[in-house]
């Protein structure tokens, strides 16, 4: 399986749907369902019953969404990139910003 090139604490921008233009960190990431949870992205009301101590009713919470709606923030520009990969001198792989050339994460 090849490695995902968007991770949890990633900052993304959303490129279609009705959340188009917002952009947020990710809180998850559901690989078997190709979805993400955008932080304050894709909000949805829930009905909660009370359980326990915790009351019941109506809870705002993130939605998933598919990742191909979403595109890295490039760390440089703030504009939205696409992600490469790049072996660097230690021998370890690294994500890499493909508008600036920057290493994302990897050292």
């Amino acid at each position: 399986m090849a490695k995902s090139k968007i991770k949890k604490g990633d900052t993304v921008l959303v490129i279609t749907g009705r959340e188009r233009g917002k952009t947020g960190k990710i809180l998850r990431v559901l690989d078997d369902r190709d979805q993400l949870l955008v932080e304050r992205v894709n909000m949805v009301k829930c009905h909660r019953k009370p359980q326990g101590q915790q009351p019941g009713g109506i809870v705002e919470k993130e939605a998933p969404m598919h990742r191909s709606n979403v595109m890295l923030v490039d760390p440089v520009s703030n504009k939205p990139t696409r992600v490469g990969r790049k072996r660097l001198e230690n021998g370890k792989g690294a994500r890499v910003s493909r508008r600036s050339g920057e290493v994302i994460d990897g050292a």
